[in-house]
């Protein structure tokens, strides 16, 4: 059985576009939080519109509320995930060991310092669903603005300015290196230099998934 993937790092350290090369070649399911936190609000149901407040506060989704989502979404039995931003905190780290108990997985830290993060989010731009995904300085559209796979019109997140990038990355490491303890306790723990080229950030995730 192929096992699941936990992708730790920071916002932007590279974890959406590694997911999506290895969904593309191994045959994995993508799992991101943010795009089905998006999704429910994109649908304007009840819980879109509690998720879309609380995001508009800048404030985080409950655990609980995200544990609902997961569940929903997942079939452990017959596909392998790949969770893109999920856990954010031990306490997460916790409750997904429960969700992914009896399966196989592996958690991967994309390491990157803040001051490469800010320079790789500020130039950032992806597609309205956040599927794809470019950079403008190391892996540009080829033609500027437009998707080279859809041909739509490639936007700049709200949330990719510099003043957001350092709020988050400062959130980031006071929680992280609590849930990167618990993993490599549990043995289940690899690191990748995440400021190298997309190529070879995959080559290294792939020698350390099938040692």
């Amino acid at each position: 059985m192929k096992q699941n993937l936990i992708f730790l790092g920071a916002p932007g350290s590279g974890k959406g576009t590694q997911s999506a090369k290895l969904v593309e070649s191994k045959g994995y399911e993508h799992v991101s939080t943010g795009n089905l936190l998006r999704a429910e609000i994109q649908k304007e149901s009840e819980l879109g519109k509690k998720v879309k407040e609380v995001m508009a506060n800048g404030q985080l989704v409950s655990d609980e509320l995200v544990v609902e989502l997961l569940k929903t979404n997942l079939n452990l039995e017959s596909k392998a995930y790949i969770f893109d931003g999920y856990p954010r905190n031990i306490d997460q780290a916790k409750t997904l060991e429960d969700i992914l108990s009896g399966f196989p997985y592996l958690a991967v830290y994309f390491k990157i310092d803040t001051e490469k993060m800010v320079e790789r989010l500020t130039n950032r731009r992806t597609t309205k669903d956040g599927k794809y995904i470019y950079n403008l300085k190391t892996n540009p559209p080829k033609q500027p603005g437009i998707c080279d796979v859809t041909g739509e019109e490639l936007v700049q997140r709200k949330d990719d300015t510099e003043a957001v990038v350092r709020s988050r990355m400062e959130v980031f490491n006071s929680t992280m290196n609590e849930v990167l303890e618990y993993y490599s306790e549990a043995n289940k723990l690899v690191k990748v230099d995440a400021d190298q080229s997309m190529q070879v950030v995959y080559d290294a995730i792939i020698k350390k998934i099938e040692q």
